[in-house]
Parts: structure tokens; sequence; C-alpha cells
């Protein structure tokens, strides 16, 4: 029998949900708040938590990062339960490793069928887990396709355009694969203003520097438009990547074009000129995100989002692209939509 700890500290709510899970045939045990589930995790460890965010004491997002940095119960499933108003704490919670959210109020069957569901996705990924190092290198021996096999098993999260991924300083759970989308990585200053590090397209991973290093998120990332992101659990992805060495050297090569591309752009933003700043920017959004394709050559990036890419103020941003407008390397749409021109003639301002 499946056990289940019930986290809320409004009883009616408490023993109303424990009721439809214990008539659902699950073993049932309660808390009033999260160091209660953390005493009562320890004690017997549950298959599953459904917990509420806002709680006395410790709320469920500090339950759930304690959990989660707990060896013996960072894979139990925890889901949700929230109110509208709790929107921010929600996204925060997914982002620290929450499996679902039901948003209150809800009926006895919308949770029944949450818990079934992740229970059952539960059976699956442990049906499909690799047990040990021998059974990572039985999957086409030495190919780093292995990881791409792995995680197109794994869930998959939309974001919308301009929606969180990760913050920077919060702890890594997960590795991030982009189905769909574009999506850019920026350090904030004290003073407010952002700078963009990198972007990243379709078919590229995200998140993995964190992990490598141990270490918090140095950056954040957002969807610059509609993303879907495949997401593999930060174990899973430390677990192949010890195991099979095709993989590892994948990453260290990943990891060292990072870091010559992040040294290069800050050398760039230091030294370069105002235009070579604009215009590598420019190209540089180009080929990330049309390559070969001649279909228009026009970008659909607001004036701030690109200054901070070039790393300089949108106000000689524009004056740049002013510049570039009169000498017929661009054109500036109404809808404020750039069209490279002459991307030739552009580039060569780069050298």
């Amino acid at each position: 029998m499946k056990n289940i700890l019930v986290v809320e500290d409004d009883e009616f709510i408490r023993e109303d949900v424990a009721e439809i899970m214990g008539l659902a045939g699950y073993d049932v045990r309660m808390a009033v708040h999260g160091k209660d589930a953390l005493e009562k995790t320890l004690e017997s460890t549950p298959d599953l938590i459904v917990s509420d965010i806002s709680m006395p004491v410790l709320d469920g997002l500090g339950m759930l990062h304690i959990l989660r940095m707990n060896s013996d119960t960072e894979n139990i499933p925890v889901i949700f339960l929230t109110s509208k108003a709790e929107r921010s704490d929600l996204r925060n919670a997914m982002d620290s490793g929450a499996d679902d959210y039901i948003v209150k109020p809800f009926n006895g069957d919308e949770l029944l069928r949450a818990v079934e569901n992740r229970f059952r996705r539960v059976d699956v990924l442990s049906r499909k887990k690799i047990a040990n190092r021998e059974d990572f290198r039985e999957l086409d021996e030495l190919n780093a396709n292995n990881l791409e096999q792995l995680i197109h098993q794994q869930e998959v999260h939309s974001y919308q355009k301009k929606q969180i991924i990760y913050k920077e300083g919060h702890n890594p759970f997960h590795l991030y694969y982009i189905r769909k989308g574009k999506v850019r990585t920026y350090k904030t200053h004290e003073d407010g203003k952002q700078l963009v590090m990198s972007l990243f397209n379709e078919g590229e991973y995200l998140g993995y520097l964190a992990i490598l290093e141990q270490a918090a998120y140095n950056e954040t990332a957002e969807a610059m438009e509609e993303t879907e992101l495949e997401v593999l659990p930060r174990k899973e992805f430390e677990q192949l990547i010890s195991a099979n060495p095709a993989v590892q050297a994948k990453f260290i090569k990943m990891l060292a074009n990072n870091v010559v591309e992040n040294e290069n752009h800050l050398l760039g933003i230091a030294y370069d000129t105002l235009r070579k700043k604009v215009a590598k920017a420019l190209i540089n959004y180009l080929n990330k995100y049309h390559g070969s394709k001649v279909d228009g050559f026009t970008i659909d990036i607001s004036r701030d989002e690109l200054a901070s890419i070039a790393g300089t103020a949108t106000e000689s941003l524009i004056r740049a692209l002013t510049e570039f407008k009169h000498e017929q390397l661009i054109d500036i749409h109404k809808d404020n939509k750039i069209e490279i021109l002459n991307p030739r003639k552009l580039g060569a301002l780069l050298r």
C-alpha cells in the first residue's frame, strides 16, 4: 500500500485531503507544517507528499528545499496545493524540484488523478532507470547520443515569453534540453541592469555548468518566446556523466567552449567600439537563430534586450542602429523589427 503524507496547516483541508486519499486505498499520515512533515518523513519515508505552500514554522518551499538536499529524501514526489495568489511561489517550487501542483479550490477527482499520474510516472521511470555504469554503457557504447535518448524520455515543461526558468543564486536540480523556443541567460548588476551572457536555441542544453561545478546558478535563464524544455533530474544526469566517458567528454567540450565564448564576450564589452558591439550583437543573434536560412534576415527583439546582448545602454544602441540604417546595412520596420540588408558588410565591422 502506498504511503502519502498530507501537509496542511488548515485543519479542514488537511482532514478532507486525508479522507479522500484514505478512501482511495492509500495509507495516509498528516503534518501541520513543513517542520512537522520533515520529522515524520525521517521517522518513515512516504511514497509521496501532498503539501500546501504557505504554512507557519516552515513553509512548503523550505520543506522542499531540505528534502531535495538530502540523498535519502531527494526523490520523494511532491505535489503542491496552491492558491492563484501564490503563482510566484509556485514557479519557485517547480524550479526547485516540485513534481506537480493543484490550484485551490479543487475536487477529489482532480487530486486523485494527480496522485495516480505521479505514481504512474515513478513506476515508468523506475522501469527505465539505468542502475549502474555497465547499463549506461550498453546504450550505444561510448555514444554521446545516450544523453539524448535518456532526456527524450523526460517530462516537458512549458514556459511563456519572459518567464524565468531558473534564477541566479538558486541551486540546480535539473539539466534542461530545449525542445522548442529560445532562451537567454543573463547576470544582473546591483543597479538592476542586465548583461546577457549566452543565447540558446533548440537542441541545446541549459543549466549544466552549475551542476558540473556543484554550485548555485551564476546567472538567470529566461525564455525569449514560448519555449518547451525537456527536464532531466540532476541525479540522473550526474549518474550518466560519471558512467559514460563520451557524455563526459561532450560536456567538457561544451564547458570549454562556454568559457572561451564568455571571455571573448566580456573582452568585447570592455574594449570594442559601440559600432562593433552592436554589429556583433546583430550578427551573433542572426547566426544563432537563423543560421544558413535567408528568409528575410529579420530580427524580432526589443531594443532593451538587444542592448543587454551588446553590453551597452539602450540609447547608445539606438544611435548605432540609426547609423547602420543610414549606411543601408539594416532597415528598421514600422513594427520595430530589424532587417539585415547586408550581413557581409555588417560582419566586416567585426574585423
